[in-house]
């Protein structure tokens, strides 16, 4: 028995370096009938609790920093009990959107998460943001690729604290390791293929 894999999207703004913009954001739910993970938390944390339901939630699991990615996050963690995990190299962003509440644990390279008997690992995919994460599951045939990678190339790197030749090289040295059919699903938009987007980059 493998977990499968939901996505919820709410809406909302991303707001940087004094400019906000309307965006879509992709929550995905991994799990089964009784217990799931929920990866990233933005803008309308009631529904995201309620396309949870009644399950629980072993972990918020947040892939960066950015408000449009966490602003949600605090109060899905007091609507569900579950603790957040967040990267901590970008605590300025979190600390920019949270000033009253701290995430529970760091997100690190390697940090793994079971549930429904599928294993998701943390890829530390810096540029993005200097704490970007992504999460693999090998079982799942899939990566959370958050705002690292999307269906069309790397995600945006011209505002604070992200730079363009660091995320292509995490997109090249870590995520084009992976075996070239994985789903990727995106923090916003479509999903693609790690195959797609290696023979689009290189």
């Amino acid at each position: 028995m493998t977990a499968r894999v939901e996505k919820v999207v709410t809406s909302g703004q991303f707001s940087l370096d004094g400019g906000s913009w309307d965006v879509d954001n992709n929550v995905w739910i991994v799990g089964d009938d009784s217990e799931v993970i929920v990866i990233d938390a933005p803008h309308d944390a009631a529904a995201i609790a309620a396309a949870v339901g009644e399950r629980r939630v072993l972990a918020i699991v947040l892939t960066h920093g950015h408000n449009d990615h966490i602003n949600a996050a605090v109060e899905l963690r007091d609507l569900t009990g579950a603790p957040i995990w967040f990267p901590s190299a970008d605590t300025m962003l979190w600390e920019a959107e949270n000033t009253e509440a701290s995430p529970d644990h760091d997100l690190t390279d390697g940090t793994r998460f079971t549930v429904a008997g599928s294993e998701l690992v943390a890829i530390a995919t810096p540029g993005h943001s200097p704490g970007s994460t992504c999460l693999y599951s090998a079982d799942l045939g899939v990566v959370f690729s958050g705002d690292t990678l999307f269906n069309g190339g790397p995600g945006a790197t011209g505002r604070s604290y992200s730079d363009y030749d660091t995320i292509v090289a995490s997109i090249k040295e870590r995520l084009f390791a992976l075996p070239e059919d994985t789903v990727v699903h995106t923090g916003h938009g479509d999903d693609t293929r790690i195959g797609d987007e290696k023979s689009a980059l290189e």
